[in-house]
């Protein structure tokens, strides 16, 4: 486990009761601690975000290897309840916990209808959105978002992880 999850674990999934199961570490995106696990009955799929150089928000990737090698969108039919991203930034840390209901409402994974995406930014609330794209989706996606702090807002957490 990384860093950045070992820290959630004990600052966060520890306090709110959460036992991490079935722990999987997915090789072809290690640079992003790609990995799978349970949290308590619930399917996860965990990244670290990267800031880049020229852009605000940080870079993730999601995607999936189909039978012929080739990298694809998760779908939705694949078993997943959540995908969390972590982000750090200087002092910052937090984490967003996206319900699979939205990744498909926002077209990030594919459907029968609208192919998904292999990777998005995500805009933490400590990032200045530099265009009026960037404003509207930090503002849906700071829906999913929580700091993880000396004031960090356990009862959000507990809402942010219930299935819709």
């Amino acid at each position: 486990m990384d860093y950045n999850l070992n820290q959630i674990k004990t600052d966060v999934y520890d306090k709110c009761g959460f036992e991490i199961l079935d722990f999987e570490i997915e090789l072809e995106s290690k640079e992003y601690c790609a990995c799978r696990f349970k949290l308590n009955e619930l399917h996860i799929i965990s990244r670290n975000a990267k800031i880049t150089p020229k852009k605000s928000g940080q870079f993730v990737t999601f995607w999936k290897r189909n039978g012929n090698g080739l990298i694809e969108p998760f779908e939705e039919i694949d078993q997943i309840d959540f995908y969390t991203i972590n982000v750090r930034a200087d002092n910052e840390f937090g984490q967003f916990v996206f319900p699979k209901s939205i990744l498909i409402k926002k077209g990030i994974i594919s459907t029968e209808k609208k192919e998904g995406k292999r990777g998005f930014r995500v805009y933490p609330n400590w990032d200045i959105a530099q265009n009026k794209q960037a404003e509207q989706t930090q503002k849906w996606q700071l829906n999913y978002f929580y700091k993880i702090n000396d004031s960090t807002d356990f009862n959000k957490i507990m809402k942010l992880y219930e299935i819709e």
